[in-house]
């Protein structure tokens, strides 16, 4: 059974009904002696531990679905025409609906059957992510070029590639309802639940009855009903709404507390802008398929961040680390953090010449070598069929665009190459490869993202220490209710506007947009060095807003255990003096 909670002799009595109900051995109308009733053995579904592993299985798969999403926004800008702005609102969605819902769930979810309202939300999740496949099926279908090149198929390296974005989201939805289906078998409560939630009552029947109030002193009043927010799910919704506002305001005029939350905001900017768009700007940076890009952010950056929270607790519990290490340590985090950050602005590549639209200083010109070179052509101006002149490194929209009239195709094994010949735009007539130029510097995307894993496992230290400043800096009766206030202003202050700020950050750095149905598009071609400066000049600017709010939490810390030091020296002449009779003031709790 474990420990009992509260003090001696105030251990609660259970009846055997709830005996009965905690072995899963409640006795019902009409039920009969048998062997299987005396068996007292619990099921598997009132074990804790077969509860935290299906919980395990059902975050998996949960975030199979939002990672899903973010990983394949490229391909779904693609696919429907859609500015990097408007994916990230999409994005921003997601984090509207979890803030609209936590208030409520919070509030009534110790009122209800809680292994079922969890079942039933995973169910409306997995019918969320059904949900996002149905586009795929009601709209037309992709039409990668309206004018060419008749039998030609893609490959994952041309940038008008869109491959089955649909299908993970089935899969990631089947997974959710799957590991959504035991929780509809699990009992209300555990048994260990039962104790814990009698002690509760009890000690809401004692708060809420208290002294008369001509008995009560204008200081137990205030105490007595702070003390409610200890037992909040126990609240009615009249005690809640009288006792919240008092909270709120207070903890929000802590500073520690402010400074922490606006830290954590800060490197949750920063998380929400890298989760959504790091795969397009690896993918435009170097050159690189969505998958590839994906899979190196699976593999190095997540991983490191989980190390880096490990990492943060193991220090926090091993070292016994009060406040004022607690900030050092997020303070050292987050400084290494912004250092790795520098050498980013340097690591990239330089936009190619694309023939009319980017022209790079120094490069050798494109179509002003031939003027009215593809006049007689009538090139439509919206079809999108990049071919690529390999001795200039000139790429152009289209083949018509090059000049080129004949088409060629070369079989070779399992793949076929088409060439384009006879063009007036290209130096010697081509011929020209479809397909865009390759990087020069692909190379760079392993040592990119390598500097970009231990960032995150840096940031990912101050997790940890920085959660510790929280809770031992407000009041014991405020902790529960600023824990919600902490993860509601991340999510209404970093994970609801920083997919729409870098998203809009990124549109600003397009040279040539699609247009379809007389509006903008999807962004065809980026300046290379300015999606660099911009992207990574936002997580620079979150990432020294991080760290300048751990310095001022440091700073106020020093100061405040300056205070106290000087409280604690007294005159030793008053030493001998005797002590006043009186009340005895406690100190605050909510100094750190």
């Amino acid at each position: 059974m474990g420990p009992r909670i509260g003090p001696v002799g105030m251990e609660p009595q259970m009846t055997d009904k709830d005996t009965k109900a905690m072995m899963g051995t409640e006795d019902t109308p009409g039920d009969k002696a048998s062997p299987d009733s005396q068996d007292l053995r619990p099921s598997v579904f009132h074990s804790i531990k077969f509860f935290v592993l299906c919980h395990s299985l059902l975050q998996l798969a949960q975030l199979m679905i939002s990672g899903y999403l973010k990983s394949s926004i490229s391909t779904v800008e693609k696919r429907f025409g859609l500015s990097s702005q408007t994916s990230g609102l999409l994005a921003a969605f997601n984090e509207v609906g979890n803030t609209t819902l936590i208030v409520f769930v919070s509030y009534f979810g110790s009122r209800v059957h809680r292994p079922r309202l969890i079942g039933c939300g995973a169910i409306l999740v997995a019918l969320a992510g059904l949900l996002m496949t149905l586009p795929h099926f009601i709209s037309e279908p992709y039409h990668y070029d309206r004018t060419s090149p008749g039998g030609i198929s893609l490959t994952s390296k041309d940038p008008r590639w869109v491959g089955a974005w649909w299908l993970g989201f089935l899969i990631s939805a089947v997974a959710v309802a799957l590991a959504a289906t035991p929780y509809f078998f699990f009992p209300r409560e555990m048994a260990k639940e039962k104790d814990e939630l009698h002690f509760r009552r009890r000690v809401l029947a004692i708060v809420s009855k208290g002294k008369d109030s001509s008995e009560q002193t204008p200081e137990e009043s205030p105490k007595k009903q702070d003390g409610l927010a200890q037992i909040a799910p126990d609240l009615t919704v009249v005690q809640f709404i009288k006792v919240f506002p008092r909270v709120l305001l207070r903890t929000l005029r802590h500073p520690i507390f402010l400074l922490v939350v606006l830290s954590q905001v800060c490197v949750s900017s920063m998380v929400a802008g890298m989760a959504t768009f790091l795969p397009k700007f690896l993918e435009r940076q170097f050159s690189i398929t969505a998958s590839y890009a994906n899979m190196l952010i699976g593999c190095l950056s997540i991983p490191s961040a989980i190390v880096g929270i490990v990492v943060g607790g193991i220090l926090v519990k091993r070292l016994h680390l009060g406040p004022m290490r607690c900030s050092v340590l997020c303070l050292l985090g987050a400084l290494f953090c912004l250092l790795f950050t520098l050498p980013l602005f340097f690591m990239g590549c330089p936009t190619h010449q694309i023939a009319g639209i980017f022209h790079r200083p120094g490069s050798q010109p494109g179509l002003e070598s031939f003027p009215g070179c593809m006049e007689p052509c009538a090139c439509p101006p919206d079809d999108f069929n990049p071919v690529c002149d390999p001795s200039t490194g000139v790429e152009y929209l289209t083949p018509c665009h090059a000049g080129c009239t004949t088409r060629v195709v070369q079989e070779a094994l399992n793949k076929s190459q088409v060439f384009y010949t006879n063009c007036s735009c290209v130096a010697g007539g081509g011929p020209v490869p479809a397909g865009s130029c390759d990087s020069a510097c692909s190379h760079l995307v392993l040592p990119f993202m390598l500097l970009i894993s231990l960032g995150a496992a840096m940031a990912s230290v101050t997790h940890t220490p920085s959660f510790m400043l929280i809770l031992r800096g407000v009041k014991k009766e405020d902790k529960t209710l600023a824990v919600g206030i902490q993860f509601m202003l991340l999510r209404v202050l970093a994970w609801m506007p920083s997919p729409v700020i870098h998203g809009s950050a990124i549109d600003t750095t397009c040279v040539h947009w699609d247009w379809s149905c007389g509006r903008r598009a999807v962004c065809r071609y980026y300046d290379h060095d300015l999606l660099r400066t911009r992207f990574i000049g936002l997580q620079f600017f979150f990432k020294t807003g991080s760290l300048a709010c751990f310095a001022l939490i440091m700073a106020i810390l020093r100061q405040q255990g300056k205070e106290e030091g000087t409280k604690v020296v007294t005159c030793p002449g008053l030493q001998q003096q005797p002590l006043m009779s009186g009340p005895e003031k406690k100190p605050e709790e909510s100094r750190v």
